[in-house]
C-alpha cells in the first residue's frame, strides 16, 4: 500500500511541475537558510564546553561601587584564588590568568609581535582540558621564565612540534629567553580566550601581590562534584569583609561595615563558564564575546523563513483544491476511504519535503564558506557535524512533511462526492479563509524583517556618523611602541618633521583599546566615598588632545612648558558632573597614596574637554582623568597626505633605524569599526536573510496568482469580450493579494515598531524610529508583491479569449 501511495504521490508532482518547483525550491531555500543560522547558533552555544569539567568551572567577577561610581570587573585580586582553595572545601581547584598585551617574539633577525599571550598558574591543566602534545604538564608552568606554546607556534617558530627544552627570545631581552616546557594543541575555536602562548605565572612579579584592593587577574574555580556553586557564593560577602575589611581600613580610613552604610559597596559573583561567551560583557574580559541576544534574533529569523515556507506549501496545496476536486470525486465514488486519500496527499508532502531537505543539505554546505565570511566564523561540516544533523534532517523530513501536509489533506479528503462531480466546490482566491490569513502571516513576517533590518542598519549608520568627541580619521597607530625605550621621544618628533604628517603623540590608552587603568579620586584629603570619582585613568603627552582633535570646553591642554602640569589633570565634562563641578577648572583633588599610612597627593584641574566616547556605544560615558605622564605603549600620528604608501615606507625606515623589531600598525577608524563588528555582521545577515524571506514568500504569492488566474480562465475570456482592458482585468486579479498585503503592513509595523524599540535600549545612544522607515518597508513589501503579482496578472490578461472560452 504504501508503495502504492509513493508511485501515485510521484504521478501527481510530476503532472505538476511548476507546482513541485514552486514548493521545492521555496521549502529548500526556507531549510537551507535555517539550517545555516542552526550552524551559526549551535556554534555559538559550543563555547568553552570542549572543557571536560566544563559545568563545574566558574569565573569570579567583581563589581565595585564607590559612591556614585559602578564598574564591573571580569579580573579579581591577585591572592583571591589561592585563598578561595585554603577557605572552601568546595573548592577543588583554582587557576588565574592574566592579558600580557602583546609580546614581540625573535625569529632570526625579525622580532614579531604576537598579541595571543597569558600568564598562567600552573593549575591551569587541572581547571582547563588543554591537551599537552610534548612536555610535563605538572610541571610546565612551575618555574619562572618557563612558557607552553601551541603547536601553530612550535611550527611558526621552530619548524616541528617537538620543541620541549627551545628557549625564545620575548622582547628582545637575549639575557633572559625563556624557555619552552611544553607544546599543547591549539585552543579551539569555540573559546572565550585563546592564547598560543602560556607565560608561567612565577615569571610575573606582580603575581605575589597581596593586594586585596587591586584587580588584574582572571580567575577561575573548579568545584567538586556535589558543590552548590550559589551555595559557595553566598558566603563570599562575609569571606570579603574578613580579608579586605583590614585593607580598606588602612587605605580608605574606614571599616568595611561604615564603607556599605555610605552606600558602596565590594562584591564577588561567579559566572558558569559556559556562559561567559553569550552573558559577559564586563571590563578586563580576556578576549571579544558574543551576545544571546543575537542567537535569540537569528534563532527567530530561522523559525520565521521556515513558517514562510511551510506556509507556502500549504497554501499551494490548498490552492490546487480545483484541480484535484474531481480527483477526489472519482476516488471516494471508487470507494477510496479517506484515511487512504489523508494518506496519499502527506506522501506527497513528505516526497516534496524530502527532495527539498536533500537540495537544503547540499545548498547550505555549499555555500557555508560565504557564511563563514559574513559571520566571521569557522564552521565546518565534520563526523561531529553529521552525528547531529542527519537524524535532525531526518526528524524535518517527517516533522514539516505531516504538519505541512497535514491541513491540505484534511481539506481535500473532506470533499463531497456529489457536490465535486457537480462543480459546486468554491475555487480560486476566494473561499479561502484560512488561505488569506496564512498570506498575511507570511508577509506580516516580511514587513516585520524588513523594519528590524532597516532600524539595525540605521543604528549602524549613525554609529558611524556620530561625532565621538575626537577624530578618529587618518589616524596612524604605532602599537607597542615602548620597543623603542628611551629613543620614544626622539623618534616621534622626528616623525612630526615628516611632510604629510600634522601631529604625533605618545599616550598609554586611546579611545579605540579596551584595557584602561582606573584610581580613585577626592574632592577632600580625605578618604570620602561620597565625595570620590573613581574614573578610568588614561596616561598622555602634552599633544594627545590636538592630535585626536579633542575639544576643550573649558581651561587648557597641558603644555610642555610648564613643569606643574605633573600635578595637573585634564578631566572629561562626565567627570565634572560626578564631582559636582559647574566649572571644574582651577579646581583641586586628591589622589591617595594607598597603605597603612597614605597621603593624599593634590591635582589641580586644568582643563575639561568635551565628553567623548572611548567605548561602546551601548554603554554610557563614564569619568576620565587625563594625566600627564611619560607612557608609550602607542605612537598615534595625525597625517595628512595623498601618498600614503610613501609616508608608510618613510615612517618604517625611521623605526628600523632605532629598533629591529616588526613594524606594526593600524588606523584608529579601522580599530573603531572593529568595536562593532558584530552589529555591522548582523546587520548584513539580517539584509541577506531579510531578501530571502521576501523572496519565499513571494514564491508563494506568484503561485497563488498563477493558480488564480488559471481557475479563472473563462471568467477573463468573457470579460475580454465583453470589452475589458488589460488593465481592469490586472486589477481584478491583484487586488484581492494587494488587499491582504496592505493587512499585513497594519498587522507588522506596530509589532516591528516595539519590538526594534525594545532593541534599541540596548544601546545607550540610538537613533529614534521613524515612521519613514516603517512606510518604506511598507511600500518595498508592497512594491514587490505588485510586481510578483502582475507579471501573472498580466500574463492571464493578454490572453486571447477565443482560446480561453475554447479550452473551457
Amino acid at each position: 500500500m504504501i508503495r502504492l501511495y509513493i508511485k501515485t504521490a510521484f504521478r501527481s508532482l510530476q503532472k505538476n511541475k511548476g507546482f513541485t518547483a514552486i514548493n521545492v525550491l521555496g521549502l529548500a531555500l526556507g531549510l537551507a537558510t535555517c539550517l545555516l543560522i542552526v550552524f551559526y547558533v549551535v556554534d555559538e552555544l559550543s563555547y568553552d564546553k570542549y572543557n571536560v569539567n566544563a559545568n563545574r568551572i566558574y569565573r569570579v567577577n567583581e563589581n565595585l561601587k564607590l559612591g556614585d561610581n559602578k564598574v564591573q570587573y571580569a579580573v579579581c585580586m591577585a591572592p583571591l584564588a589561592q585563598t578561595l582553595k585554603a577557605d572552601f572545601p568546595d573548592v577543588e581547584n583554582t587557576v588565574r590568568l592574566k592579558n600580557i598585551g602583546g609580546m614581540h617574539v625573535t625569529k632570526g633577525t625579525e622580532s614579531i609581535l604576537e598579541n595571543r599571550a597569558l600568564f598562567a598558574d600552573p593549575s591551569v591543566f587541572e581547571v582547563f582540558t588543554l591537551p599537552v602534545i610534548y612536555g610535563d604538564k605538572k610541571t610546565a608552568l612551575t618555574e619562572p621564565n618557563t612558557v607552553v606554546i601551541s603547536e601553530d607556534m612550535a611550527k611558526k617558530y621552530f619548524g616541528r612540534l617537538n620543541v620541549v627544552g627551545e628557549n625564545l627570545i620575548i622582547d628582545g631581552n637575549l639575557k633572559n629567553p625563556i624557555k619552552v616546557t611544553a607544546v599543547i594543541k591549539n585552543i579551539p575555536e569555540q573559546s572565550h580566550f585563546h592564547a598560543d602562548f602560556l607565560v608561567s605565572m612565577a615569571s610575573n612579579p606582580d603575581s605575589r601581590s597581596a593586594e586585596w584592593l587591586r584587580s588584574d587577574y582572571s580567575t577561575y574555580v573548579l568545584v567538586r562534584k556535589d558543590a552548590d556553586y550559589k551555595r559557595l557564593e553566598a558566603q563570599f560577602p562575609q569571606f570579603l569583609r574578613k580579608y579586605s575589611g583590614r585593607q580598606m581600613q588602612q587605605e580608605l580610613n574606614m571599616s568595611y561595615d561604615t564603607f556599605e552604610k555610605n552606600g558602596s559597596f565590594f562584591r564577588l559573583n561567579m559566572i558558569p563558564l559556559t556562559d561567559i561567551h553569550l552573558h559577559s560583557n564586563l571590563t578586563g574580559e580576556l578576549g571579544v564575546n558574543g551576545s544571546v541576544q543575537y542567537v535569540y534574533i537569528f534563532s527567530a529569523i530561522a523559525i520565521f523563513i521556515l513558517l514562510i515556507a511551510c506556509v507556502n506549501f500549504m497554501n499551494l496545496s490548498t490552492a490546487r483544491s480545483a484541480n484535484r476536486a474531481k480527483e477526489v470525486g472519482v476516488r471516494k465514488v471508487l470507494g477510496s476511504a479517506r484515511k487512504h486519500l489523508v494518506f496519499q496527499f502527506i506522501a506527497e508532502s513528505m516526497i516534496v519535503t524530502l527532495i527539498a531537505v536533500m537540495i537544503a543539505l547540499v545548498l547550505s554546505i555549499l555555500v557555508l564558506p560565504q557564511f563563514n565570511n559574513l559571520a566571521d566564523k569557522n564552521i565546518l561540516v565534520n563526523a561531529h557535524t553529521l552525528i547531529w544533523l542527519l537524524p535532525s534532517a531526518l526528524i524535518a523530513v517527517l516533522l514539516i512533511g505531516f504538519l505541512a501536509g497535514l491541513y491540505p489533506a484534511f481539506f481535500l479528503s473532506a470533499f463531497n462526492p456529489i457536490q465535486v462531480l457537480k462543480g459546486k466546490i468554491a475555487t480560486g482566491f476566494k473561499g479561502g479563509s484560512l488561505r488569506s490569513f496564512l498570506v498575511v502571516f507570511q508577509f506580516s513576517i516580511s514587513i516585520f524583517l524588513i523594519i528590524g533590518t532597516l532600524v539595525i542598519n540605521n543604528q549602524l549608520q549613525y554609529i558611524q556618523n556620530r561625532d565621538l568627541g575626537y577624530n578618529r580619521n587618518q589616524v596612524l597607530i604605532i602599537q607597542h611602541a615602548f620597543e623603542l625605550g628611551d629613543h620614544a621621544k626622539t623618534f616621534k618628533q622626528e616623525i612630526k618633521q615628516l611632510p604629510g604628517v600634522s601631529n604625533a603623540t605618545l599616550s598609554g590608552y586611546l579611545p579605540t583599546t579596551s584595557n584602561r587603568g582606573t584610581g580613585i579620586f577626592y574632592k577632600e584629603a580625605i578618604a570620602d566615598p561620597k565625595k570620590s570619582l573613581f574614573p578610568q585613568v588614561w596616561s598622555i603627552d602634552e599633544d594627545y588632545i590636538g592630535t585626536l582633535a579633542m575639544k576643550i570646553k573649558s581651561g587648557r591642554n597641558f603644555s610642555a612648558q610648564m613643569p606643574s602640569d605633573s600635578n595637573a589633570i585634564v578631566i572629561n565634562e562626565t567627570a565634572a558632573k560626578f564631582l559636582g563641578f559647574s566649572d571644574p577648572v582651577n579646581k583641586v583633588v586628591y589622589r591617595s597614596s594607598g597603605g597603612p599610612n597614605p597621603t593624599y597627593k593634590p591635582y589641580t584641574i586644568i582643563g575639561m574637554v568635551k565628553d567623548f566616547n572611548f567605548s561602546s556605544l551601548h554603554d554610557n560615558i563614564s569619568p576620565v582623568v587625563l594625566q600627564l605622564n611619560n607612557d608609550n605603549s602607542n605612537l598615534s600620528i595625525k597625517i595628512n597626505t595623498a601618498n600614503m604608501p610613501v609616508l608608510l615606507s618613510q615612517i618604517e625606515d625611521k623605526w628600523k633605524g632605532f629598533t629591529p623589531t616588526h613594524f606594526q600598525y593600524t588606523f584608529m577608524d579601522q580599530d573603531f569599526d572593529a568595536m562593532y563588528r558584530s552589529e555591522q555582521r548582523t546587520g548584513t545577515i539580517c539584509i541577506v536573510f531579510t531578501v530571502l524571506a521576501i523572496v519565499i514568500a513571494c514564491l508563494g504569492l506568484f503561485g497563488l496568482a498563477a493558480y488564480a488566474a488559471e481557475q479563472r480562465t473563462k471568467e477573463i475570456g468573457i470579460r475580454k469580450v465583453l470589452g475589458a482592458s488589460v488593465a481592469n482585468i490586472s486589477a481584478m486579479l491583484s487586488k484581492d493579494f494587494i488587499k491582504l498585503v496592505c493587512i499585513a503592513i497594519l498587522i507588522a509595523s506596530p509589532i516591528g515598531w516595539y519590538l526594534m524599540q525594545k532593541w534599541l535600549q540596548d544601546f545607550a545612544y540610538r537613533v529614534n524610529i521613524q515612521w519613514l522607515e516603517i512606510g518604506v518597508a511598507g511600500i518595498a513589501a508592497l512594491s514587490v508583491a505588485m510586481i510578483t503579482i502582475s507579471f501573472q496578472a498580466i500574463k492571464a490578461a493578454v490572453i486571447n479569449p477565443v482560446k480561453s472560452l475554447r479550452s473551457e
